[in-house]
């Protein structure tokens, strides 16, 4: 009887530290997700997406945007916060006040991308290649990325306004479907983007889409880290 006891307890206490330590790797984990979106339990993140380009209604998404969001908005939620989505119409509000996605590339569709991309990512330019079809390009210093039936592009980038605050996560793809690529990454390798940069240092980085047509987004690769390219200072 007594080693039956003494087998139990042993039990008790090998259980209870399995699952605290178990407890502690996830809050340890839980705790640097929040870090480096600049999330904390009960706050508010706003999520700023792109008018559906062919519709002439206002609050139009695009599936694939919509689905983006959907991703992002399930980090807010692992993180405790709550994901407010605000329009093209809408006043945003100074940058840092609210941990901010901004998805979708700049031009009459996303106003707010458009600012970021002018005031704080001054090394990168959105184009029209194709006139036709309205297809966009990417160019981040002298490298031109281009969208082809085979391959698109999505430059992801975390950044902090003048006065600091809660940081902008921009990603801005040359296809809704490279922004929900690129959603998906920022979901499934958060983990490493803080074990590189932390919670705290900027960066920008090129994301390619190989074969969407065939893949979607499951063949997703970093291409390059363009972050001292990207933040290029204002001309004196």
């Amino acid at each position: 009887m007594g080693d039956l006891l003494i087998n139990l307890l042993a039990s008790v206490i090998a259980g209870t530290t399995v699952w605290l330590a178990g407890f502690l790797v996830r809050r340890r984990k839980l705790g640097r997700e929040r870090a480096f979106f600049g999330l904390t339990a009960g706050a508010s993140c706003l999520m700023v997406v792109s008018r559906h380009a062919s519709s002439p209604s206002e609050f139009s998404v695009h599936r694939r945007d919509v689905a983006a969001l959907v991703e992002l908005a399930t980090i807010a939620r692992e993180c405790g916060a709550r994901a407010d989505r605000v329009g093209e119409s809408q006043p945003t509000g100074e940058i840092g006040r609210l941990t901010e996605f901004c998805v979708g590339g700049p031009g009459e569709a996303n106003p707010r991308a458009a600012t970021h991309v002018r005031t704080i990512l001054r090394g990168v330019r959105y184009e029209v290649f194709d006139e036709v079809t309205r297809r966009l390009s990417v160019t981040v210093g002298d490298t031109r990325y281009t969208l082809t039936p085979e391959t698109s592009y999505l430059l992801l980038a975390r950044f902090r306004g003048p006065a600091g605050g809660q940081p902008v996560f921009f990603l801005g793809g040359l296809s809704a479907g490279s922004n929900l690529a690129g959603a998906r990454y920022l979901a499934e390798h958060h983990t490493m983007l803080y074990q590189r940069f932390g919670a705290d240092r900027p960066f920008a980085l090129v994301l390619r889409i190989v074969e969407p047509a065939a893949y979607g987004t499951d063949f997703t690769e970093l291409v390059a880290d363009v972050t001292d390219i990207a933040f290029r200072p204002a001309a004196s």
